[in-house]
């Protein structure tokens, strides 16, 4: 990308487009374009034609996305797979239509099979089943990552997609229903901790294994990326760490200072049982993870306790 060029990044409010936005100002890209979600709706078709014509941007990041975890994705499959799929088709097809130069789009480790082999390839993409508890919002991404590569196939575009693992830094979620595990225990805990609680319930029996990549470190990734790579397939986004999310509730007590019991209600689902990327794809390319998870942890704590907010979401 040059650096005068007009970078369009969707859904710069949220935690990954913020991050892709201080990664761009960093390294010098200053011809950004945003819009807020009442500036532009992106699941309205034509409104969003009417952006790319008159903007025209050389480059797009498309990071908006309708996110949550296991409970919103139950609550609200039907929600979750339309708004996905609406705003990044009618992103990704107006960014053709006007000649966008390259588009990155940003999807989910969730794309992957529940019992795909570990650490999960590139290439295990539909060769079996996918998690039930996040199924609308994987087909969504997946769609996504289809049709940029379907334009790469019958236009010659340049459109790339990354997958990330799970994400957690700045800017999170920390609503108490409906975030990701990580910020929602960040929450859990600084809540008992406040309240002199005794005991905090988690879901799930904790076996679970799950990988976690600080956003700002994906940043630094996607604009890498949008540098240095082109083609159809996925290029997975991760550390190639993985702990349990018993483990990963014991540390974030211990960085929160929580000294009571942590108990587990088994009735609740654990989702899939293994989620480990490899990251041998954007390793070779050249990029490799900063943040380790203690830190990262520490960093979004701090973060927590600024936003107070954004708990609310």
């Amino acid at each position: 990308m040059e650096k005068e060029a007009k970078i369009y990044v969707a859904g710069h409010k949220g935690m990954v487009g913020s991050a892709i936005v201080r990664e761009l100002r960093r390294q010098g890209y200053d011809n950004i374009i945003t819009r807020t979600h009442q500036e532009l709706d992106l699941c309205r078709q034509e409104d969003v034609e009417r952006f790319f014509g008159q903007e025209r941007p050389e480059y797009v990041f498309l990071a908006a996305a309708k996110v949550g975890g296991i409970m919103a994705n139950q609550e609200a499959p039907a929600d979750f797979m339309w708004d996905n799929i609406m705003l990044e088709m009618n992103v990704i097809h107006a960014a053709w239509k006007n000649g966008c130069k390259k588009l990155e789009f940003l999807g989910s480790s969730c794309i992957y099979p529940r019992m795909a082999p570990q650490p999960m390839k590139e290439n295990c993409l539909l060769t079996s089943a996918l998690e039930q508890t996040n199924e609308a919002y994987a087909l969504a991404k997946i769609s996504g990552l289809k049709y940029c590569a379907y334009l790469n196939r019958q236009y010659g575009t340049d459109y790339i997609s990354v997958m990330p693992t799970n994400l957690y830094g700045p800017g999170d979620n920390y609503h108490p229903t409906h975030s990701h595990v990580l910020p929602a225990l960040i929450r859990r805990f600084h809540e008992a901790k406040t309240k002199g609680e005794k005991t905090v319930v988690c879901w799930g029996d904790g076996s679970a294994l799950r990988e976690f990549l600080y956003v700002d470190d994906l940043a630094e990734l996607c604009v890498f990326l949008m540098n240095c790579y082109s083609g159809g397939e996925a290029v997975n986004a991760g550390t190639g760490k993985e702990l349990s999310i018993k483990q990963l509730a014991e540390l974030v007590a211990e960085v929160i200072g929580y000294q009571g019991e942590i108990l587990w209600d088994t009735t609740k689902p654990n989702g899939t049982p293994r989620k480990l990327l490899d990251v041998g794809k954007a390793e070779k390319l050249g990029w490799h993870y900063k943040t380790e998870l203690e830190e990262g942890i520490r960093l979004s704590y701090e973060d927590f306790l600024c936003h107070p907010m954004r708990a609310e979401r």
